[in-house]
This record gives structure tokens, C-alpha cells and sequence, in this order.
């Protein structure tokens, strides 16, 4: 067994060499992997609360704009028409139907390759604010929060430090499981004796608390990542577009729909978009129904779209009507209804409609965590989620306590101390190679810092000294 001492230090001299020698090991790793991660899950924590809130109070494109209720709304074609007005030689592309009766319609008009939100009062037709799409309080946040607006580079960077977040909940929980002091000592901080002890006791049970929810964070955020999310587990997830009883397909797919972040549910970005053009669908509308907007509306209401929903309008001869409804998009606060109906543009036949239920199970755990990840759920998810943030803010912030309670004087790292003839680094290897093939961007960081530790720093005195 291993007993730690009041500066969290194995004592060695009560404990088997080879377990004390990979308590080092996992210690060392855990503060190496801190001193990348600490910076970005504190900027993923602020940035992540402040959407979360954003979301819920202000909304990311004015769809919670309040307009005074009437008895009769104008149709979506007057609404529209008012739109386009206000951004002469523009493009309809979308309507977003408001999320309650006294609440404003978002119409997305493009122009120019520019996307601009027209908020409209359904009742009067009234033109209420218009600001480019994706320009608000929300969007900048969120454009920090996943690639802290450097595009891939940063999408990398934060990859990387989500997936050394798994290396540091699993050094800390073999570090902080209970051997001879129990599970009190775990579940239980201890703050009698002050100082470090009383640190990294807060710090170590708190992350003991917090890891299970901690893992589902990182890996919901890693399924969007570029090349965890997108590389290795998306691209054999997609919805299988065999369920759309044979319908013409188009060279597009449901990502073209995204615009900047993330729109489209995880399960369908890769999908092929429907075909409009044959008598393929099936026939929901009378023969002689002429299809506008207005009559869109009028059969989404039909099957089942009430409240918010998103209206796609077809781009190109091909092009489709969208109407979808999701959590993701805040669109409702249930995953479980997320629904994805695409229509013809010239016959009004129904040429698919997926489902939650008809996600693989993949799909169907990205719409549920994606919901969870953002907060999207109701207050409850919004307090949830803050406390989470809150709690990933103290452990950084206490892990930078711990270690300046602990450093050594003058220009010197204090790492833990690297542990020498370790008798079971084999088993350290295929923990390492297993890390690797799990989580890549990890993995290629462990060995490009295990190749600087054994080649470099051991090798130059003055460095060595400096990183211990």
C-alpha cells in the first residue's frame, strides 16, 4: 500500500518499490499533462458557462425578441417578403418560426455570400432588427470555445487538451484511490490541518466527484473535434440513407447546410442530402397544391412540427425544403424529439424523415450528450452546467496552488521527480499505446514529450535541473 504524507508525497519506505515507483510515474504525468491542459479548460469553462447562459437568457439569433400578441399572424410569405425588403437583392434562405405567441420570426436572407437575420413580428410584418448572421455575444464566445478563433490550428490545440484531460482523470483517480486511508478520505475533504494538505485534499475530491461527469464532457466536446470526432468516430456513424426507401440523392451533403458552427445533428453531417426532381417521396399534398412557403409551414404543421422549428428553403434546381427540429439548435429541450423532414421542391412528396429513433446508437448518444454538453435541456441543464464549469475552475485553480505551495526556489519547474529502474514500464508502455490509439492528438503528444524527456532534457544538466 501506498501512504501519502501532508505534502502529498508517497512514502516510499511503507510501500512496495514498484507500486511507489508508478505512483511517481502517474504523479509526473498528471502534473505534465496539467501544465498544458490547465490554460484551456480554464478558457473551455468561462467560455463554456458564458454560452450556456447566453443561450438561455438573450438566445443566439434574436428568436427570444418579444413582439406583442395578436389574434391572427401574417402568413410566412408576407413575413418573408418583409424580410427581403429590408435587404434588397437578397436570397431567402431560411425561416425559423418563433418558439412561442408572443415571440419574434427569424428569416436568414444571404446576399453577396453575406447571411443576414431579419427579425419580423409575425403579426405585423414588421421588420424589428436585422444583424449578420452568427455576430453576437454567443457566436464570439463560441468561436473562442472551440477553436479559440484560430481555425484548425485551434481546433487542434483544444483536441489536444481535451484528450490529455483523460490522462489527467486517469493518473488522478490511480493517485487519489483509496489504499490505506479509506474511502472517507475520498469522498470526504479534509480541511483541519490548512496549507497544502487542505488543497489538495479539496482538489483530489472534488476530482473524484467530478471525473465521471468530466469524462462525458470531454468526450461529447472530442465528437466534434477534427480529428477524434470527425476522423475516427463520425465518419462510421452516419445515418444510413438506405432507410430512405431508394430517393434520389444529391452530390451535397446535410454539413452544407452548417453555416460557421455547428448546425446539422452529429448524425446527419455526413449524410447525402435528398434529390428534389422525380415522383420518389411520399405524396402528402393534393396534386394541384401549389408549393410556396406558406404551404411548407401549413404541411409542417401537419405532420407534427409545432412550436419552433427551422425552415431550409431549396439552393438550386435540386434543392430541397428542410424542416428540422432539434435540441442542439435549441429548437426544443428534449433530444429525444430531434426530427429532420425533407420535402420535394416541385411535388411536396415527403422524400425522408428521420428520427431520433432511426440515429445508430452513436447518433442517438451525441444528440442526448450534445443537448447535455450545451445546456440546452432547461434551467436545471443551465445550473447543472454551471456548477460543472465552476468545479473545473477550482480544480485548475488548486492544482496551481498545489504546485506553488510546493516548488522549489528559484527558476525551477518542481516537477515530481521521475522514478529511476522502474521494474513495471512495460505495463506504463501499453498504457501509453493504448492512450494512443484511443485518443490520437493524446497520443502523439505523450510521445513527442516522452521522446523530449528521455533524448533532450535528461541529457542536458542545466535543463534537466530547470524542469525538476
Amino acid at each position: 500500500m501506498v501512504s501519502i504524507d501532508s505534502a502529498g508525497v508517497p512514502a516510499q519506505d511503507t510501500a512496495p518499490v514498484s507500486t511507489s515507483k508508478l505512483y511517481l510515474a502517474a504523479w509526473r504525468w498528471h502534473f505534465y499533462a496539467g501544465l498544458y491542459v490547465i490554460p484551456f479548460f480554464i478558457v473551455l469553462a468561462i467560455t463554456g458557462m458564458a454560452m450556456t447562459w447566453i443561450a438561455y437568457i438573450d438566445g443566439r439569433d434574436g428568436e427570444r425578441i418579444a413582439v406583442v400578441q395578436q389574434e391572427v399572424a401574417q402568413s410566412v410569405s408576407v413575413q418573408a417578403d418583409a424580410a427581403l425588403a429590408a435587404i434588397p437583392g437578397g436570397t431567402l434562405k431560411q425561416y425559423v418560426a418563433p418558439r412561442a405567441d408572443d415571440l419574434a420570426a427569424i428569416f436568414r436572407v444571404d446576399l453577396d455570400g453575406t447571411a443576414t437575420m431579419v427579425v419580423v413580428d409575425p403579426y405585423t410584418a414588421t421588420v424589428l432588427a436585422e444583424f449578420p448572421r452568427r455576430s453576437g455575444w454567443y457566436d464570439f464566445v463560441d468561436n473562442i470555445h472551440s477553436d479559440l478563433m484560430l481555425g484548425v490550428t485551434g481546433d487542434r490545440m483544444i483536441e489536444i487538451a481535451a484528450s490529455l484531460g483523460m490522462v489527467l482523470i486517469a493518473t488522478g483517480l490511480y493517485m487519489w484511490w483509496p489504499r490505506s486511508a479509506g474511502w472517507r478520505s475520498v469522498l470526504i475533504p479534509s480541511v483541519a490541518r490548512g496549507g497544502r494538505a487542505m488543497w489538495r485534499s479539496l482538489h483530489c475530491v472534488l476530482g473524484f466527484w467530478l471525473s465521471l461527469f468530466l469524462v462525458f464532457f470531454l468526450i461529447s466536446g472530442l465528437s466534434w473535434a477534427g480529428v477524434w470526432g470527425e476522423k475516427m468516430v463520425q465518419a462510421w456513424s452516419q445515418f444510413p440513407t438506405e432507410k430512405w426507401d431508394n430517393v434520389p440523392l444529391s452530390d451535397s451533403i446535410h454539413a452544407s447546410m452548417n453555416h460557421g458552427p455547428k448546425e446539422v445533428p452529429w448524425a446527419l453531417e455526413l449524410t447525402p442530402m435528398p434529390a428534389s426532381g422525380s415522383q420518389a417521396g411520399e405524396a402528402v399534398m393534393a396534386a394541384d397544391t401549389a408549393i410556396t412557403v406558406d404551404t411548407m409551414d401549413v404541411l409542417a404543421r401537419q405532420i407534427g412540427f409545432d412550436g419552433r422549428y427551422q425552415m431550409n428553403v431549396p439552393a438550386g434546381d435540386t434543392g430541397v425544403y428542410t424542416f428540422s427540429r432539434d435540441s442542439m439548435n435549441t429548437d426544443s429541450s428534449d433530444p429525444m424529439s430531434d426530427r429532420t423532414v425533407h420535402v420535394d421542391r416541385y411535388t411536396g412528396n415527403i422524400l425522408a424523415d428521420v428520427r431520433f429513433e432511426d440515429y445508430s446508437w452513436a447518433g442517438k448518444a451525441m444528440a442526448v450528450g450534445v443537448a447535455l454538453h450545451m445546456g440546452t435541456m432547461g434551467l436545471w441543464s443551465v445550473l447543472a452546467n454551471t456548477l460543472v464549469c465552476l468545479s473545473v475552475l477550482f480544480l485548475c485553480i488548486s492544482g496551481v496552488v498545489m504546485w506553488w505551495k510546493r516548488r522549489a526556489s528559484g527558476l525551477r519547474l518542481s516537477a515530481p521527480p521521475l522514478p529511476r529502474d522502474m521494474p513495471i514500464w512495460q505495463g506504463a508502455t501499453l498504457v501509453a499505446l493504448a492512450v494512443s490509439m484511443a485518443f490520437p492528438m493524446a497520443g502523439l503528444t505523450l510521445l513527442v514529450v516522452m521522446a523530449l524527456d528521455l533524448l533532450i532534457i535528461s541529457r542536458i544538466p542545466a535543463l534537466k535541473r530547470v524542469l525538476s
